[in-house]
């Protein structure tokens, strides 16, 4: 009985709080046909805002990769002071609000900041342009690729690494050989999980954006844009691209752990 219960719970709540919300999004996004809503998907603002999104991500995923197999390999393989501290600042992003993220990025970057001042009469500007979107972008992104690689390269250990460095492997040889086929399934979870949320952040891409139309405007910015105009299909038609992103999430996640199972 309990059992029935605790399903019967799970199933309204996630009908309740998930998919009926998923659900009206999409029945609004096509509310007026569907002529309507690629009329709004090939909108020239919707269009940037897209476009954004992808450059944000595309820069942002592989700078990630790179942080979170450096950081997991250094937690996991080494004894150094301060990697307790390293930790926590690898899960800083987890615990501070994405707003103040941003607003960090505007005291470090903006025109009266400890580096704007230099960076503009360089030519550089960060904030309110594309550079502090994607500072915004990284910075909310960059602790999942690594999140997802250290505890697995510390159940995994080290034998296979020392075998293979007496064996007369270089340090690339180890890392390419042994290191990154032990640890690709792991990689590819945190990329996934990191391009979903780095193309749905919004708190901190607003507060560095300065919401210029067509030029500083990611998906979700451009998605208030249009709900506050009263736009509401084309708003939800562009809000229809995140669920898309969230549903591929899953599925993709789903189909990963699938394998993974598989393989073991």
């Amino acid at each position: 009985m309990r059992k029935a219960l605790l399903i019967g719970f799970t199933v309204v709540f996630l009908g309740v709080f998930l998919v009926i919300p998923l659900g009206a999004v999409l029945a609004e996004a096509f509310r007026k046909g569907i002529g309507a809503y690629f009329a709004a998907l090939q909108d020239r603002e919707a269009l940037s805002a897209i476009g954004l999104t992808l450059f944000a991500t595309a820069i942002a995923v592989p700078a990630s990769v790179i942080f979170g197999v450096a950081a997991a390999w250094a937690v996991a393989r080494f004894r150094f002071p301060g990697k307790s501290l390293l930790v926590t600042f690898i899960d800083l992003p987890f615990a501070v609000s994405p707003v103040v993220a941003g607003l960090v990025l505007v005291l470090l970057f903006g025109m009266q900041g400890v580096l704007g001042p230099f960076l503009i009469k360089s030519g550089i500007r960060v904030v309110f342009a594309i550079p502090g979107i994607v500072l915004a972008t990284i910075f909310v992104s960059f602790p999942f690729v690594a999140r997802e690689l250290i505890p697995l390269m510390q159940e995994q250990g080290d034998e296979e690494e020392q075998a293979a460095m007496l064996l007369g492997a270089s340090g690339w040889q180890i890392f390419w050989r042994v290191t990154v086929p032990k640890i690709r399934w792991g990689i590819l979870y945190g990329v996934i999980l990191c391009s979903a949320r780095a193309m749905g952040e919004f708190g901190a891409v607003s507060v560095v954006s300065g919401h210029i139309r067509g030029k500083t405007n990611t998906v979700p910015l451009h998605v208030e844009i249009l709900y506050n105009e009263y736009n509401f299909v084309a708003a939800f038609a562009v809000a229809s691209l995140l669920v898309l992103v969230a549903l591929g999430t899953l599925a993709a996640k789903s189909a990963l752990e699938w394998k993974v199972r598989n393989e073991h």
